[in-house]
């Protein structure tokens, strides 16, 4: 692949590289109720077309997520300021902004090209959330207009809180303890 192309093979194989599949990968990803084979699994079946003439499944789940990270390993854990499901009404707003397009229309939408969009984002409304989340985990003071903004918008800015396995159980144990 010449460093001028988008990507629409890997491992020999067409991928689905419209920016809808890889955001249905990545809700997969989030979902607590899968396994991690489950998740590797929905990860091969959405991306590649053709995905059961898949030789080295471990090989075609590197390139997919070197593909979806746009050949960037993930390396360093911060905080969580955004979530692709919750957000995506104001993310869209933005990218069609920066593209010029309502991309929700076009049949096609590469995923990097999605994603280089995303980078441009500048003052929005998703550039405000992510700020105000960021300041949050940070535990910094909101400016005024910030509280403001967050007091208004709470639900559209507060991410759900994931808890782990024993978190849940423990939340479930206490919850029966109050019921008695």
């Amino acid at each position: 692949m010449a460093m001028y192309d988008l990507p629409t093979e890997l491992c020999g194989l067409r991928i689905r590289s419209d920016y809808r599949a890889i955001l249905d990968i990545i809700k997969a990803l989030d979902d607590d109720e899968l396994s991690e084979q489950e998740k590797a699994m929905v990860t091969i079946q959405i991306l590649y077309e053709d995905w059961s003439k898949i030789e080295d499944l471990q090989e075609a789940l590197t390139q997919a997520f070197d593909f979806i990270n746009l050949g960037k390993s993930i390396t360093e854990s911060k905080p969580r300021l955004m979530d692709w499901q919750q957000d995506f009404p104001i993310i869209v707003t933005s990218v069609n902004r920066v593209l010029g397009t309502e991309i929700r229309s076009l049949e096609h939408l590469h995923w990097w090209t999605f994603i280089g969009a995303y980078y441009e984002i500048g003052e929005s409304a998703f550039s405000s959330v992510v700020g105000i989340r960021k300041k949050k985990a940070q535990g910094k003071q909101l400016e005024k207009y910030e509280q403001e903004y967050y007091f208004e918008n709470r639900e559209m800015i507060d991410l759900p809180v994931k808890y782990s396995e024993e978190e849940k159980e423990e939340i479930r144990r206490y919850r029966e303890l109050l019921s008695l």
